[in-house]
């Protein structure tokens, strides 16, 4: 009988013993295979640290870029968020090899390379496996999934952005701004010199919170709020979190961290819960014309056809986890970069009120007058490209492939910067650092010498499916302001943008507010 457990015990410890092994040339030999795989096709990079890959040297420069501060008159703020892209760059040319942790990524900064990947309908690149507190923060949503759970999530999400639902949310949109608004009338009536100094930032991530919710889950939005407040936690765990080298398994141990983001999704499904639960008691078949309602009618309706094609209630609570982060976030700091660019451009913020006053009065602007704002559109496609919300974009490739003339391994990562090919002079022509809305005037596909040189909303099948939705938001918010108000930039504000999760300023945006009328 001992002979019998030895054995067991011995062939127990062998096979851990191969494990070990198996993780350590994983963790050393297989870095250095992948490294002679792409040293010979001429592609380059930085020292691969045993499981760190290049995390410390990245921690490092963004660390250092945080004390930079720049010109307001200067946009190129590679320097500050993207440091550690901008110093290999510089030393191993447009493509190079990077580690994040033990994952291999290739850094592109061709369009028409990016334009293969993003555009690409095979399957071929994949979403990328993400940092455990991003996951938690946006939901395996349309942003995350991949395959045939992406085209089950996108016939249900769809209709909640056609034009008609979008022009029923601008109403919406347009009655959360004039509350803002109000607010900053009332507080400007108290001061003598009728005038504030105003931080945008804050007031911007209240409002776009603000219309989430109400467009999200319409009569219940005071829940929704709740749910925001709850996401910004997760926010601020996957920012602190996001560079630390991640360790398989180490998301299942009960950290410190992991009990506050197991604690915040179970918040966040909770109160996600008990809306749909009242919407779904209260419904008589008519379950609202907001995001929730449109996706709990679409999955009944589908439902009835293919069980298999209808989203289950854990998915519909990701896809409002995707659109709180992502329709919050991007459109806030759009709107905190438009004020911001408005400021110190007074000559286009003239511009813009001259046509805003011309084709809406001082009317509340509906959809169809928002059509008709060029001027405001060029302004808001000129911002994006200086000052994009998303900094980066990633795919994977889930099989051996070719890119242009590159040989790339199955699972390697593909890393586009989008700061970087805004900036591109080749593209973009020798004003590429510049502020200047007029390359928008032929439209979009003419502004640069690439028809897809705008990755903001990135491109393809897998385009952002709210990009319409931020861009009426937009137009919304900054008509109604334009209409009403003169601002300028505040002496007290420093120009440090940061990426935190998105691009936003570091500490926010002081801008001087005049009504129209003085």
């Amino acid at each position: 009988m001992e002979g019998y457990l030895g054995l067991i015990l011995a062939s127990i410890l062998v096979i851990i013993t191969f494990r070990l092994l198996e993780v350590l040339l994983g963790l050393s030999w297989r870095p250095y295979m992948i490294k002679k795989h792409y040293r010979e096709q001429g592609i380059h990079g930085p020292e691969y640290k045993f499981m760190k890959g290049c995390l410390d040297e990245t921690k490092s420069l963004r660390s250092s870029a945080q004390g930079i501060t720049m010109d307001i008159n200067s946009h190129d703020y590679t320097s500050r968020v993207l440091p550690h892209y901008l110093k290999w760059l510089s030393i191993y040319g447009k493509t190079f090899l990077f580690w994040y942790g033990t994952t291999p990524r290739i850094c592109i900064t061709d369009i028409e390379l990016v334009k293969q990947v993003l555009s690409s309908k095979s399957g071929f690149y994949l979403k990328t496996e993400l940092h455990p507190t991003l996951v938690a923060l946006l939901g395996k949503g349309l942003v995350l999934v991949d395959g045939t759970d992406w085209v089950r999530h996108r016939r249900v999400v769809n209709p909640s952005f056609t034009i008609d639902k979008l022009k029923m949310m601008t109403r919406s949109m347009a009655e959360c701004t004039k509350s803002m608004i109000e607010g900053w009338e009332n507080h400007i009536a108290k001061e003598k010199s009728k005038q504030i100094e105003i931080e945008v930032n804050n007031h911007f991530e209240e409002l776009t919170a603000d219309i989430i919710s109400h467009t999200a889950f319409g009569s219940s939005y005071i829940k929704g709020k709740e749910v925001f407040s709850t996401q910004k936690e997760l926010q601020n765990l996957t920012f602190a979190t996001i560079l630390n080298v991640q360790i398989p398994g180490f998301q299942y141990l009960p950290t410190k961290n992991n009990r506050k983001m197991w604690s915040l999704e179970k918040k966040f499904k909770s109160t996600a819960m008990q809306i749909i639960h009242e919407r779904m008691a209260s419904s008589n078949g008519e379950y609202g014309n907001d995001l929730l309602g449109l996706m709990l009618e679409t999955c009944i309706t589908v439902g009835k056809e293919n069980n298999k094609n209808r989203l289950s209630m854990d998915e519909i609570i990701d896809e409002c986890k995707t659109f709180f982060f992502a329709g919050h976030e991007t459109t806030s700091h759009l709107l905190t970069w438009t004020m911001f660019l408005l400021s110190t451009n007074q000559d286009w913020q003239e511009k813009l009120r001259e046509e805003v006053l011309r084709e809406c009065g001082t009317e509340i602007s509906n959809a169809d007058m928002l059509t008709k704002l060029k001027l405001v559109n060029m302004v808001l496609l000129e911002v994006l490209r200086l000052y994009s919300p998303v900094t980066y974009l990633f795919r994977k490739a889930s099989q051996d492939m070719k890119l242009g003339s590159i040989n790339l391994l199955k699972g390697t990562t593909i890393g586009i910067p989008i700061p970087v090919l805004h900036r591109d002079k080749e593209m973009w022509g020798p004003d590429a650092d510049k502020f200047n809305p007029l390359r928008f005037e032929n439209g979009l596909s003419k502004a640069a010498k690439h028809p897809n040189g705008l990755l903001s909303f990135s491109m393809g099948p897998r385009v952002c499916i709210g990009q319409n939705f931020a861009m009426l938001e937009a137009k919304t918010v900054i008509a109604m302001i334009i209409q009403r108000f003169s601002f300028s930039i505040s002496p007290n504000y420093v120009h440090k943008p940061i990426d935190f999760l998105t691009l936003q300023p570091m500490h926010g945006l002081q801008i001087i507010l005049k009504p129209l009328e003085s």
